[in-house]
């Protein structure tokens, strides 16, 4: 069975490992930050086996018996005023069946002035995308790998056109509760558009992660790192604000080697007192770090921080995260135990 999903997945891979990256595909909300912790930790977390009902969006593989009848909200302030949330809630039918894991994804654009093509106002538009996913995970025979899936169906509304698709995330994670180590590979947005904006067939934001965490023997840190978008290499491109000029007026482009190709991929994070009830989260986007810092001056991009306190049967999370100095995001969220 270990020996087929894990064919499955080098062949989806193989045959879908397509450049993509944000602005070349549709549906980019997908791939955006889920909830508090998981942008605390850098963007993209997706090992924890927990209580993290949130997490189950991102890898359904990690959806656990421990999930049962929590239902969490997220919300965030986005930059350039756009908002979008999601909800999450998992249900555990018997311990043969285990956990089913269903979610949304909401995100709202704002408003716009419209205009045609003479420059004569239109009135004011809109633009909305949300995506429903359900979810399940197994453990492969008796070994220390599960494997989950979700399906998801997508829809997208801006100005007067319209779309729908349908698309699937696949994960498989292995556990060692031994030495409290995970490690995971997951696929994500493998689908299609089953209705077009304008007859136009567009890709999805096909997405390869890999991830790894563990909880220290004797210090009470979880350490988190991931590999985001392995479909591509390279992923960096030269920044045309870091061209040099040469007395002579020559320009030199920037140039990205391996280790800075290398370092594009990769998050890090840690998350302090991760079983507790306060719980404090640093991590590090060296992707957004890389891309959004100016010359020759500090403005912390890629950094984020989060806690979280629990008090009875909720759980409230928050974390702040640097963009540029000219732009930051707040991400608020809500666990509740409904046990």
């Amino acid at each position: 069975m270990l020996k087929k999903i894990t064919t499955f997945f080098c062949l989806s891979f193989s045959s879908l490992a397509i450049a993509q990256v944000g602005g070349e595909t549709t549906y980019q909300f997908l791939n955006l930050i889920s909830s508090p912790r998981q942008a605390a930790l850098g963007g993209k977390v997706l090992t924890n086996i927990d209580y993290d009902v949130t997490q189950g969006l991102f890898n359904p593989a990690t959806i656990n018996v421990e999930m049962d009848n929590q239902l969490a909200v997220n919300y965030t302030s986005y930059l350039g005023g756009i908002n979008y949330g999601t909800a999450s809630y998992a249900y555990t039918i018997d311990r043969r069946v285990q956990t089913f894991h269903a979610g949304i994804t909401y995100i709202n654009y704002g408003s716009f002035d419209g205009y045609d093509e003479n420059g004569i106002s239109t009135g004011t538009f809109t633009g909305n995308e949300a995506a429903l996913s359900i979810g399940y995970a197994l453990q492969i025979g008796f070994s220390d790998f599960y494997f989950g899936a979700n399906v998801k169906l997508i829809t997208s509304k801006l100005e007067q056109y319209s779309s729908f698709g349908a698309a699937a995330d696949l994960g498989l994670i292995y556990i060692n509760e031994d030495i409290d180590f995970n490690a995971t590979v997951v696929i994500r947005n493998l689908g299609t558009q089953i209705t077009t904006y304008a007859g136009l067939n567009e890709r999805l934001p096909f997405e390869v992660d890999f991830g790894m965490s563990q909880r220290l023997e004797n210090v009470p840190i979880r350490w988190h790192v991931t590999f985001e978008n392995l479909q591509q290499w390279p992923i960096a491109r030269s920044n045309p604000a870091r061209t040099v000029n040469d007395l002579s007026g020559n320009q030199t482009d920037e140039k990205v080697g391996f280790l800075g190709q290398l370092i594009r991929h990769t998050i890090l994070g840690a998350e302090l007192f991760p079983e507790g009830g306060f719980n404090i989260r640093l991590g590090y986007n060296f992707r957004r770090g890389e891309e959004l810092r100016i010359i020759d001056q500090r403005n912390f991009s890629g950094i984020s921080a989060g806690i979280s306190i629990k008090m009875n049967n909720m759980r409230f999370s928050y974390t702040h995260a640097r963009y540029t100095s000219a732009a930051n995001s707040n991400f608020f969220g809500l666990q509740i135990d409904l046990r």
